[in-house]
């Protein structure tokens, strides 16, 4: 198996579903139930879309806990485990690795903007702390600093533990720069670049919209990874718009939240900071949702 290959095709980064503000755990539960029916390859609980800067650390790691406990066996997981603490970050990984995940999904540090050297001293802290492979997660737009190939091809020379990135930079020439580096799998970050991250070496996606329509998430990978491109590109322009409009009409997952809200598989709810879709915006998602077949 290349680098990185456990986990090629289709990573959901699933919400946490909230009742009355607090985390409702028989309802994640049964979005692992479902996931593992749509035949999603692994889940990725309590990153962006799973709204982490808002759970506290116990909540964050009874999420993981729940989730690891309920999949055993019948689906991957790739846990969200980054921090801009760099013990922090070590920590949670380590509760990871004890609950039995697959791998870690590891944000760049936020917020403290560290420098390439802080970036490379980072991720080598973590690989030598715990030995569990993780993903990468380059996301510029939320973190504040790019972490750069050269830096990422430094990491992935020094940490076997590191297999794969999460390149949300929306740059395909950073994530051809990572390629020609280093042998890490490349994961596209952005639901609507999975086809063309994928032509150029990418092995898969850490989807958004894979919470909604996974088995079309998965049917655009699946054909290109069989070589057929036209089949590929006839999903590409299929989930464009849902694409497009999920992580568009306003910051995820709030948009994804509301249409999942509009399907009847979540209550919408948020934690503050993010607050929910005025009626322009879920009007748009609405339509976007009818016009895809989904209502």
């Amino acid at each position: 198996m290349a680098r990185g290959d456990q986990f090629a095709g289709l990573t959901v980064a699933i919400i946490t579903p909230f009742k009355n503000g607090e985390i409702d755990f028989n309802a994640l539960k049964g979005l692992v139930d479902w996931h593992v029916a749509q035949g999603t390859d692994c889940l990725a609980p309590v990153g962006t879309t799973g709204e982490s800067p808002t759970l506290s650390h116990e909540e964050h790691e009874k999420v993981i806990a729940t989730v690891a406990e309920h999949a055993r066996g019948r689906i991957k997981i790739m846990a969200g485990t980054g921090s801009n603490s760099t013990r922090e970050a070590i920590r949670l990984t380590k509760f990871a690795k004890s609950v039995g995940v697959d791998g870690a999904l590891i944000v760049g540090p936020y917020y403290n903007k560290p420098t390439q050297e802080g970036y490379y001293r980072h991720f080598s802290a973590i690989a030598e702390a715990v030995d569990l492979p993780y993903c990468l997660y380059n996301i510029p737009g939320r973190t504040g600093s790019n972490i750069l190939p050269e830096t990422i091809a430094r990491i992935a020379q020094s940490c076997p533990q590191l297999v794969a990135v999460k390149e949300a930079t929306g740059s395909l020439d950073q994530a051809s720069q990572v390629a020609s580096l280093c042998d890490v799998a490349i994961l596209s970050g952005d639901d609507s670049l999975t086809l063309p991250l994928m032509s150029i070496g990418g092995k898969g996606v850490v989807s958004v919209v894979g919470n909604i329509v996974p088995k079309d998430m998965k049917a655009l990978v699946n054909a290109f990874q069989a070589g057929n491109v036209t089949e590929a590109q006839k999903w590409h322009r299929k989930l464009f718009p849902l694409c497009r409009d999920m992580l568009s009409v306003a910051t995820n997952p709030i948009p994804l939240k509301g249409a999942m809200q509009l399907l009847g598989r979540d209550t919408g709810e948020l934690r503050l900071p993010m607050s929910p879709l005025d009626e322009t915006g879920l009007a748009k998602v609405r339509k976007t949702l009818t016009e895809y077949g989904l209502l």
